[in-house]
This record gives structure tokens, C-alpha cells and sequence, in this order.
């Protein structure tokens, strides 16, 4: 009888315990529900600190001192009678809600089992002892707070961090931060003020003391000139050179030129070739009226005369001008009084090696709408020519260079060529000057 009654008294006594959340969540307050083994509770510092060593490993802040337990209140409370179903732990602090509570001090970090970490702000944990401020109980499962045993056994590898604040470094703050909306500062913020009284204080020709009246006089003479709108003089030698070549060497020049102002010119251009011991093959020279449309481009129309072979007189329209990446390119395309048409197209760069030293590529394309026999032109593509040229400029009006061309003669001009003893490919060697003034 005496057994079935005690048998009868552990069941109420388990029921009660386990219809209570709060008995079920702070099961492990209580002296006479110890929830350590008699090793952790021998020396909870060590499994302390063995802890801590072990969230410092995985990169936890855990500042020294923090397993230095807190002051034990005068009175001991024994919670193990009490009804803690009604009672509102999210709002109870770690000292006026549990004023007498013993607590294990494993038992009270949330590091001893891998679920306790799962709601945890790493980033908020303070860095000195714990504090006594508010605690949130109700958020805790006191009654899974692993012992000591399960704590050195956790295994970490299997824990999600992911939603973890561990704590940033200042430099990592720094890397989010968003330095869009920082003002540093704008022009709105500098005052206008006006000039101070030492501005224009001084003589109105000071350069004159450094200079001398002479060579200011020339300096203001040629600023009016570069700036007024003036006319202008310029006159260019392109090519001057010697071609040396299988055969027969030769000769060949280009000069061009202008009189004007900024927007219109008279643009003045001769060339021709021939070899050595021979009267002149070609020669010709061109007359034009030149047009500013772009600040880099210029229409040009006027004339050309042949001043050797068969007479003819043309009229041209084109245009000369920089294009991106600084080709200079020219293009005409010719009329004669007979009715031919043809079409020439010029390019060249200055590629710069050193401020003297310049490397200068350059092509050239003739084109014709029908044959003209008489002067050894074929339709369609006439003449083909390519070069290089290296110069070095002594001064940037006087440029020595050397440098080689290749001419081709193509389609019927070709066979023109062939009727006349020529050879349609010619390889030449050259060596030049170029000025200007």
C-alpha cells in the first residue's frame, strides 16, 4: 500500500513538472535538479574557460575576465517550489528577477549547447564582464542547457553562422559604410569675395622690366596676329626627296600652302616626279579656294593644270582636314576639260617616337571612271602607293628623313605600263627633307 501511494505521489509530482513551462524552462535552477555532471560542478572555471579558449579558435570576441563569476546575492531563493507558469521572464532582469537563484555556470551560457547559439547576437556580447542589465529569458530553453560534458563535445563544424553577428572590426564598418551622402564640402560653400587691394596694384607693363620694350613689342604683334583673325602666310616643303630604285633613280616633290584667315584661304598645292638625266614625267599644280566647315575640316574647290604630256586642265572639289586619332587625310576628285574623271585619296600619321623623333606611315590611292590611254590611265583602281618615313626634326621647321615607298600600277594601268617598258612595281629608297615656314 505504502508503495502505491508514493507510486501515486511521483506521477502528480511529474505531471505538475511537466505541465509547467516555466518548471520545464528553469529545471535546471534548482539545487535539487542539478543539470551538471559532478565533474563540471567540481570546477566550473576550467569548463569555463575551456570554453572560451574555444569560441576565441572559431573567431568569437571573448574578452578576459569573463568567466569570473558574478556576486552570489545574500539570500538563497529556492525555486523549486515555485509556480512559474505565470510568471513574464522576456521582461525580468538577471538580478531583480532572480535575486536568490543559483545558477550553474555552465549551465547559464548559452555557448554550452549548439541550439542555444541559434538566436544569438555575437555582435552585442560585451567585451568585459557580464553585465547584470536585462536578461531575456524567453528566448532561452533552460531545460536543454547542455552540461559541461556536452559542451566540450559540441561539435561547432556543424553550426550555421551564417545569421551570426560576431562582431565587425572597425575597418569592416568602415566597408559598408555609405559615403554617398557624407558632405564634403561644394563651391556653394567657398564665399565670392572680391579680389584683394594688391590685385592690379602693380605697373600695367611689368614685363617690360624683365624683357625689354623690344621683344614685348614683337610678343603683342604676334598675339594679335594668332588671335585676330588675320591674314596669314604658311608655306610647307612635304617631301623633297631622292629615290633611288632599280634602274633609274629619280626625283620627286610635294609643296602645299596657304593666304588667308581662319574660315576661308587661298590654298595653293604642287607636285611631280621624274628621273635623273630625263625631262620632268609629271607635274601639276593646283589653285583652290578653302572653306572652314569643321574646326579640323576644310572644303576646297578650284583648279589643276598638267604642266606636262598630253594638256589638261581640271576642276576640283575636296576637302583636307585632321581625322580622329590625328590622320591627316586629303581627297579630291578631278573633271577635265576632255571629260575625265578621276579621284585621288591621301592619308598620312605622325606617330611621335620621341618630341624629335617621328615615325610617319603613309598611303595613297588614284582612281579613274574610264581608260585614258594617252596619259596611261586605266579604270578603276589607276595606282596604289605606300610608304614609311622616319624624320628627325632639328628644328620643327627643318626635318631630315629617310624612309622607302611602294608603287603599284593595277588593273589596265598595268598593262599600260607593260605597253611602255615600265615596270608597274616599283620598290624606291628614299631620303628627304621637310620644312616649313
Amino acid at each position: 500500500m505504502k508503495i502505491r501511494i508514493a507510486s501515486l505521489l511521483a506521477s502528480v509530482a511529474a505531471g505538475s513538472v511537466l505541465a509547467s513551462p516555466g518548471a520545464a524552462q528553469h529545471a535546471g535552477h534548482s539545487p535539487t535538479e542539478p543539470q551538471q555532471s559532478v565533474e563540471a560542478q567540481a570546477d566550473p572555471d576550467t569548463k569555463c574557460e575551456e570554453e572560451a579558449e574555444r569560441h576565441r579558435a572559431m573567431g568569437h570576441s571573448v574578452a578576459d575576465g569573463a568567466c569570473e563569476p558574478a556576486a552570489q546575492p545574500e539570500a538563497v531563493m529556492d525555486h523549486s517550489e515555485m509556480d512559474h507558469s505565470t510568471m513574464d521572464h522576456g521582461s525580468m532582469t538577471a538580478r531583480d528577477g532572480h535575486p536568490g537563484m543559483t545558477m550553474p555556470v555552465d549551465a547559464a551560457r548559452p555557448q554550452a549547447s549548439p541550439e542555444s547559439h541559434d538566436g544569438m547576437d555575437h555582435g552585442s556580447v560585451p567585451q568585459g564582464k557580464p553585465a547584470e542589465g536585462a536578461m531575456d529569458h524567453s528566448q532561452m530553453n533552460h531545460g536543454e542547457m547542455g552540461q559541461a560534458e556536452a559542451s566540450s563535445s559540441m561539435d561547432h563544424g556543424q553550426m550555421d553562422h551564417s545569421q551570426m553577428n560576431h562582431g565587425q572590426t572597425p575597418l569592416q564598418d568602415m566597408q559598408g559604410m555609405d559615403h554617398s551622402a557624407m558632405q564634403m564640402g561644394s563651391d556653394a560653400d567657398i564665399p565670392l569675395l572680391p579680389p584683394p587691394p594688391e590685385a592690379g596694384s602693380g605697373p600695367a607693363r611689368a614685363a617690360v622690366a624683365i624683357w625689354g620694350e623690344e621683344a614685348m613689342n614683337e610678343a603683342r604683334r604676334e598675339l594679335v596676329r594668332e588671335t585676330d583673325g588675320g591674314m596669314r602666310f604658311w608655306f610647307q616643303g612635304d617631301r623633297f626627296e631622292y629615290q633611288a630604285r632599280k634602274g633609274a633613280d629619280g626625283y620627286f616633290w610635294e609643296i602645299q600652302g596657304y593666304y588667308g584667315g581662319d574660315i576661308d584661304k587661298f590654298w595653293f598645292r604642287s607636285e611631280g616626279e621624274g628621273v635623273f638625266g630625263n625631262k620632268v614625267e609629271k607635274a601639276e599644280v593646283q589653285g583652290l579656294w578653302s572653306h572652314a566647315i569643321a574646326p579640323f575640316f576644310d572644303f576646297q574647290a578650284g583648279i589643276r593644270q598638267d604642266l606636262t604630256g598630253p594638256e589638261r586642265t581640271y576642276a576640283v572639289v575636296g576637302f583636307q582636314g585632321l581625322a580622329p586619332y590625328k590622320f591627316e587625310v586629303t581627297g579630291a576628285a578631278f573633271v577635265s576639260n576632255t571629260g575625265d574623271l578621276t579621284a585621288r585619296l591621301e592619308g598620312e600619321l605622325d606617330q611621335r617616337i620621341t618630341q624629335r623623333l617621328i615615325l610617319q606611315p603613309r598611303a595613297e590611292i588614284n582612281l579613274a571612271a574610264q581608260d585614258v590611254p594617252e596619259l596611261g590611265i586605266g579604270a578603276g583602281i589607276d595606282r596604289f602607293e605606300t610608304g614609311i618615313r622616319l624624320r628627325y626634326e632639328f628644328a620643327r621647321e627643318f626635318a631630315p628623313y629617310v624612309g622607302i615607298s611602294q608603287g603599284w600600277r593595277i588593273g589596265r594601268s598595268a598593262d599600260f605600263a607593260r605597253a611602255a617598258g615600265e615596270d608597274p612595281s616599283v620598290t624606291n629608297y628614299v631620303v628627304g627633307v621637310r620644312f616649313w615656314f
